[in-house]
C-alpha cells in the first residue's frame, strides 16, 4: 500500500493496485473537489480529534530522527538508543504560537472537509493510546460502506468530449459512495499491469489506436462484476461508445438503471478541449481562457495533449455525433442535461434524478437549443 504525502500530488498521480493512504491531504475543501476532479475519491477518511491541549503538549515534545526521518516524542515516545538520542532534533514548527496558529486553520477547514467526506468520515478519538487508536482506525478501515442512495444505482454518462462526464462522475461517486468507473482509465490500469491482456493492449494505447471492442468488454465486465461495483453500484463513462458496445453490456448484464446524455454544440466542445494544457512538472491542468497558468515560467513549459488538437477533436465530434441517435434509441428513458453551463448545476440536476424515480418517457427530447 503506497503512503501518499501532499508533496507527491506534485506529480502525476498514478495509483496501483495495493491502494494508498494520504497523511494530511486535503487540507481544503478546494483540494478535495481537485482531488474528485481528478478522480480521486478515498473509500475511508480518518479524522483524528483531540483536546487542543493535548495536541499542544504533544508537538512541543515532538523530535525528529534526522537520518531515519522517525518520528520521537520526550514523555511518550523516547528512542532506546544513546545514539540516537544523541542525533535527534527539534520538529519544525513545535513552539505553541507556531501550533496554536496551525490548529485554528486547521479548525477552519474542518467543516469543510467532513462535509465533503461526510459519507466516509469517521471521528476518532486520538487522545488515548495509540494501540487503542490503530485498532479503532483499523476496524473502520476495514468496514465495507452501503451506499447512501435510494437504490443501487447503475449510472451512465454519455456525452461529446469536453462535456463534463469526468468531473460529474466523481461528484456522484463521492457524495453517494458508488464506484466511478472510467473506461480509459481502466484500460490504463490493465496495460500498466505485467500480465498477457496488460501487454496486448498497451501498444494501441500508447499510440493511440482503438482497443478491439472485444477486448475492451471483457476488461469492462470484469472490473463491474467486483464485489465493491456489485455491492455500492457504479458510475460509468466513456463506454460504450456505440450501439454494438451498449447491446453487449446489456447482454453482458450491466444494463443501466439511469442513463445521461450531456450534451453541447460542437463549438463548446472545441473551446473547452482545445485551449487546455497541463504542467508536466506537477500534472496541473490549465485553460487559456478559463485558468491561466499563473507565471509565464509555466506557460512556457505547459503542453497540449495531440488527442486535443482541433483535427483529433473534430474526428472524435464527428464519430460521436453519428453513433448518438442509436444509442438513443436504446436507451429511450434517458435523461438529456444542458452541459453547457455550471457545473454544480449540472450535480444538482443529475442529482435530482438519481435520488427521485424515473419520469414517464417524454414525447421530446431535449436539444441544445431547448431550455433545461
Amino acid at each position: 500500500m503506497k503512503q501518499v504525502k501532499e508533496s507527491s500530488l506534485n506529480r502525476a498521480w498514478k495509483p496501483d493496485n495495493k491502494g494508498w493512504v494520504f497523511e494530511g491531504f486535503p487540507k481544503t475543501r478546494e483540494q478535495a473537489f481537485r482531488l474528485q476532479a481528478a478522480g480521486i475519491a478515498p473509500e475511508h477518511v480518518v479524522l483524528l480529534d483531540a483536546p487542543d491541549t493535548v495536541l499542544i503538549e504533544r508537538n512541543l515534545g515532538k523530535r525528529i530522527d534526522p537520518v531515519t526521518g522517525d518520528v520521537y516524542h520526550t514523555s511518550f515516545d523516547w528512542p532506546s538508543s544513546e545514539h540516537v538520542e544523541k542525533r535527534l532534533v527539534e520538529a519544525d514548527g513545535i513552539w505553541e504560537s507556531e501550533t496554536v496558529a496551525g490548529l485554528l486553520e486547521y479548525q477552519r477547514n474542518l467543516k469543510g472537509l467532513e462535509s465533503t467526506y461526510s459519507t466516509v468520515s469517521r471521528v476518532i478519538n486520538a487522545d488515548q493510546p495509540s494501540i487503542d487508536v490503530f485498532s479503532q482506525v483499523l476496524t473502520f478501515v476495514l468496514s465495507r460502506h452501503r451506499s447512501v442512495a435510494p437504490h443501487t444505482p447503475r449510472i451512465l454518462l454519455h456525452g461529446p468530449p469536453g462535456s463534463g462526464k469526468s468531473l460529474q462522475a466523481a461528484l456522484i461517486a463521492q457524495k453517494y459512495n458508488i464506484v466511478n468507473i472510467c473506461c480509459g482509465q481502466v484500460l490504463k490500469a490493465v496495460a500498466a499491469d505485467e500480465t498477457s491482456q496488460g501487454e496486448l493492449i498497451k501498444p494501441g494505447l500508447e499510440t493511440g489506436q482503438q482497443v478491439p471492442d472485444s477486448t475492451v468488454l471483457k476488461i469492462l465486465t470484469e472490473r463491474l462484476s467486483r464485489l465493491d461495483c456489485t455491492t455500492r453500484g457504479w458510475v460509468l463513462h466513456g463506454c460504450p461508445r456505440n450501439l454494438e458496445q451498449a447491446e453487449k453490456l446489456n447482454s453482458a448484464g450491466f444494463t443501466p438503471n439511469r442513463v445521461f446524455f450531456l450534451d453541447m454544440p460542437d463549438e463548446v466542445a472545441v473551446e473547452r478541449v482545445t485551449f487546455r494544457m497541463t504542467d508536466p512538472v506537477t500534472g496541473q491542468r490549465y485553460h487559456s481562457l478559463y485558468k491561466a497558468a499563473p507565471s509565464q515560467q509555466i506557460q512556457d513549459r505547459l503542453q497540449v495533449n495531440p488527442r486535443d488538437s482541433a483535427e483529433s477533436l473534430q474526428r472524435r465530434l464527428d464519430l460521436y455525433r453519428t453513433n448518438l441517435p442509436e444509442l438513443q434509441e436504446l436507451y429511450s428513458d434517458a435523461i438529456y442535461v444542458n452541459a453547457d453551463q455550471d457545473p454544480h448545476a449540472i450535480f444538482e440536476l443529475l442529482e435530482s434524478h438519481i435520488v427521485n424515480r424515473l419520469p414517464k418517457p417524454l414525447s421530446h427530447r431535449w436539444t441544445p437549443s431547448s431550455s433545461d
